[in-house]
């Protein structure tokens, strides 16, 4: 059983301090075109406190962003929900990044300039975090979802490790079935230690926000808990990043 809701939502900007740059790459991707048979996906699901400077919000945004000039990072877009649907979740911003593999993946979460933007830009201003990764598997498409896209998040909850295989099943059968999705990748949850007990996530790209009010929810009698996040990638890019 499917069913689907649309939503939007904007934030504003201004000019923050900045991380470096790596002069080889653009905005958001290091191979855009050709993409290698399996990625990983890394998303951090994160709530802005109330009381948070809208200021420092955008500052954490830009900076996350900024991370794209890392090397081991293949894409990257963070930035503010559309809508967030779950039961006892509200997240209001998200980061979407891929990287060749786990040890990309390690690799990035323990550079220095990672570990800094963590420290003085995302914990000041959130007060609750969830990071879901998985390996996607025969990969198709460009490695970079470009601006203007929109994706749809999934992350799911098992009552029970048997109903892995046909939720699953039923994920990966929507591309086949709903012609918006342009791509969509779906696996198991590989990072437990902060993902909240949600051990399947899945990611639909398609046009535009627009699109993903055909874009269908997953219902199964195996499920116990189910987050759904819409999330636009920025039009513009952001600019450049200078050095800590």
């Amino acid at each position: 059983m499917l069913r689907a809701r649309p939503a939007a939502l904007a934030l504003h900007s201004k000019p923050t301090p900045l991380l470096r740059r790596n002069p080889r790459a653009p905005f958001s991707v290091r191979m855009s075109s050709s993409a290698p048979n399996q990625i990983i996906e890394h998303v951090v699901l994160l709530k802005a406190k109330p009381s948070a400077d809208p200021s420092a919000v955008i500052d954490m945004i830009r900076n996350l962003n900024g991370l794209a000039s890392l090397d081991s990072v293949l894409h990257i877009s963070a930035g503010p929900v559309a809508h967030c649907r779950s039961a006892a979740l509200a997240f209001t911003h998200m980061l979407h990044s891929r990287y060749r593999s786990k040890s990309d993946l390690a690799s990035y979460t323990d550079d220095p300039v990672h570990v800094a933007v963590v420290a003085n830009y995302v914990k000041p201003v959130v007060d609750d975090v969830m990071a879901v990764d998985w390996v996607a598997e025969d990969f198709t498409g460009p490695v970079a979802v470009p601006p203007g896209a929109a994706l749809r998040l999934t992350a799911m909850k098992l009552k029970e490790e048997s109903g892995k295989g046909e939720v699953l099943g039923i994920v990966r059968g929507m591309k086949g079935k709903i012609d918006a999705i342009e791509q969509l990748t779906a696996g198991e949850n590989f990072s437990p230690e902060r993902s909240k007990g949600f051990s399947i996530a899945s990611i639909a790209v398609v046009k535009g926000l627009e699109a993903l009010g055909v874009v269908s929810e997953v219902v199964s009698e195996h499920l116990d808990d189910v987050v759904v996040l819409d999330y636009a990638v920025p039009a513009q890019k952001p600019a450049a990043a200078a050095c800590l």
